[in-house]
């Protein structure tokens, strides 16, 4: 399924192609000047057309955030990739290309409407995160295999999907097998599915079906339990504990103790190595349950936060609306004086007088903007020092219990080192009452040899727990520094700066919606 224009040198989506397309798609009249006069922000386009630009590759889309419509259908792209980012896309059309794999698109969860029309695709596959599919177009690909169409149960909400023109077109049963497999979908091939051949074609598959649908319960319900546990240990990952409540550091300090797994036959070892785990799990527990509770304190500061942010905001914008509406209809009231005066002494003191009116609610404006800052700043101030005090207290509470710990490791190493000493001494004497594996005869050689085996065991355990809790510190700390960063550069000074921007864009607006006029009417 070659395309017509395949010889013609590929395109690029470059910036060019980009702002080209978006002034021809965006605003006219107008609307259309002041936006292309001012530029358009990639990030506020809904929907945008590259179709039929001979384009290869799906590039620097990545500024499209708001996206929600995107054709790129009549090209020669030949992979999915690079729409990673805009996941607000509800609207896809990839048509009438070279794609050979569904890929690149599990990030697009909102997506409703897909349409991969004429394109060299083999399998249906890689689509399990597009809850939301309502239409999707897969016709005149080259899927052969009808037991593929099985893959398309997964989507609830779907209602339209054409299929037609693939190799598995051909047998006899294609349609009653997929109406009967998607029973729930109004329209195949561009047709309304009637009720009574729906019907008849579950009916046909209906043993099929049945074993199919206890299968995929089974599949749901490991599913949900699997979602559960991902879902618990992305949360105990936030809370910098996950791990901490099963046996993950017992495990992890025994992984790289060569010397003491070759003491576990002595006689007592397996006994305290047990009690030692218990003691150390119940420690980690306090760990986990501490950062829990700490985690969802800090949350809860943080939400307050942000809610004293938006609530500032707000009522801000509500003042400067207030006032922009006030000034809106004077600017309309001088319009009409100005269309009306035919003294042009009179016409340019009205103009001036206007234009005074203009600086004044700018400064009014950017006098709201002041206080604001002003008031986000002492906020800012504020929760950056309760954030600091919380994350302190987390980081004591955490060392405090690492340090018992370190206490559990000193005292089972001292154990240890007891049974290894007392059957040491056994087996210079020949009295030892089990029989010696090779590593565990190279270790009881002399005193020496021992307490240089237990003190590397020993330095590996303690090193598992030192590298364990300097995890959880520098995470926290790391996330708190990132967090505060954003809140001072990328909000708050980004904020001040566009709403300066847009202040100084709106009162120029105003004053060459006068300044329009240039002299006074019939001069």
């Amino acid at each position: 399924m070659s395309r017509l224009y395949d010889s013609v040198e590929p395109s690029v989506i470059d910036d060019e192609m980009l702002r080209t397309a978006t002034e021809e798609q965006g605003p006219k009249h107008e609307a259309g000047t002041i936006a292309k006069s001012k530029g358009i922000d990639f990030a506020d386009v809904r929907q945008l057309r590259l179709d039929f630009k001979n384009i290869l590759k799906i590039d620097n889309l990545w500024c499209f955030t708001c996206l929600t419509k995107l054709q790129l259908d009549n090209n020669i792209i030949e992979k999915i990739n690079g729409l990673q980012s805009l996941v607000h896309l509800v609207w896809l059309d990839l048509s009438f290309n070279n794609i050979e794999e569904i890929s690149g698109i599990d990030t697009l969860v909102k997506l409703q409407d897909l349409t991969l029309f004429n394109n060299r695709i083999t399998r249906i596959e890689n689509m399990d995160t597009l809850a939301e599919l309502e239409v999707l177009s897969l016709g005149n690909n080259e899927i052969s295999d009808l037991d593929m169409i099985k893959y398309l149960r997964r989507f609830k909400k779907l209602k339209v999907v054409n299929l037609n023109g693939n190799p598995f077109c051909e047998q006899d049963n294609y349609k009653a097998f997929v109406v009967a497999y998607l029973s729930w979908v109004d329209y195949l091939d561009y047709a309304m599915i009637k009720e009574e051949f729906r019907n008849k074609s579950i009916e046909s598959y209906q043993i099929a079906l049945d074993e199919l649908s206890e299968k995929e319960k089974e599949e749901a319900v490991m599913n949900q339990k699997k979602k559960e546990k991902d879902d618990n240990y992305q949360r105990h990952k936030e809370a910098y504990v996950e791990g901490l409540n099963d046996d993950t550091l017992f495990k992890d300090m025994y992984a790289d103790d060569v010397e003491g797994k070759k003491l576990d036959e002595m006689p007592g070892v397996t006994v305290e190595v047990y009690n030692f785990k218990e003691k150390l799990m119940d420690l980690c527990q306090q760990v986990f349950d501490y950062g829990i509770e700490e985690h969802q304190n800090i949350m809860d500061e943080v939400n307050t936060f942000w809610e004293c942010v938006e609530e500032a905001k707000q009522e801000n914008k509500n003042a400067a609306v207030e006032e922009i509406s006030d000034f809106i209809i004077h600017k309309d009231k001088v319009t009409e004086e100005l269309n009306e005066i035919t003294d042009e002494n009179i016409f340019d003191t009205k103009v001036s007088e206007y234009n005074t009116k203009v600086d004044e609610i700018r400064d009014k404006l950017l006098m709201y903007e002041i206080q604001l800052v002003d008031q986000l700043e002492d906020v800012i101030k504020d929760f950056d020092r309760n954030l600091q005090d919380m994350v302190g207290t987390f980081i004591e509470g955490v060392q405090c219990i690492f340090s018992q710990c370190r206490d559990l490791e000193n005292l089972h190493h001292e154990k240890i080192m007891e049974i290894a000493l007392v059957q040491l001494e056994k087996s210079n004497k020949n009295e030892l009452d089990f029989d010696l594996s090779d590593d565990l005869r190279n270790i009881l050689v002399d005193k020496d040899t021992v307490v240089n085996a237990l003190t590397s065991s020993h330095e590996v355990h303690l090193q598992k727990i030192d590298n364990r809790e300097d995890q959880i510190i520098s995470r926290i700390r790391h996330w708190m520094k990132t967090l505060i960063k954003k809140i001072h550069e990328e909000e708050e000074v980004q904020r001040n700066r566009q709403r300066v921007i847009e202040i100084n864009n709106l009162m120029d607006h105003f004053r060459e919606q006068v300044e329009n006029f240039d002299t006074m009417p019939g001069v």
